[in-house]
């Protein structure tokens, strides 16, 4: 069916998906906007985030915390090379990629008390939870004569 779905990751994958699948040319599309799924779990004093990075090195992630925001970047380069006795390119493929997540923590929360560790591909943050101050608005009612 060549009707984009409301319930894919981007329309246009949709839109494409069925075309390229059963044309015979064997990529999955929706695995391109895959990246950095992620898993929220939550302990008695924090939360711990796991975000799925297969492929990336621990040097091409960044993890900054601005205005309340953690914004974590994946940048990833890769490119295969193939040639013949001659020197002759008979394949040559480059990807370069980049993606990033934004998650709203809290402006309470601190660079020094967040932990990260990479191993096997994936990232994991624990993030010290907070008290936060409700910021209750105190009505005041105008009597009605």
């Amino acid at each position: 069916m060549l009707v984009p779905s409301i319930f894919e990751d981007n329309a246009v994958t949709g839109l494409f998906h069925d075309v390229f699948n059963t044309a015979g040319f064997g990529r999955d599309l929706n695995s391109h906007f895959s990246a950095m799924n992620m898993d929220v779990q939550e302990f008695d004093q924090s939360y711990q985030l796991e975000m799925e990075l297969p492929g990336y090195k621990k040097e091409d992630i960044h993890a900054e915390l601005k205005d309340g925001y953690l914004v974590v970047e994946a940048s990833h380069n890769q490119e295969d090379t193939e040639k013949d006795e001659n020197g002759r390119y008979i394949r040559r493929e480059r990807y370069f990629g980049k993606c990033q997540r934004r998650i709203y923590v809290g402006e309470e929360v601190k660079r020094e008390e967040l932990n990260a560790s990479f191993e096997d591909g994936i990232l994991k943050i624990m993030i010290p939870k907070k008290m936060y101050k409700k910021e209750v608005e105190d009505k005041q009612y105008i009597p009605i004569a």
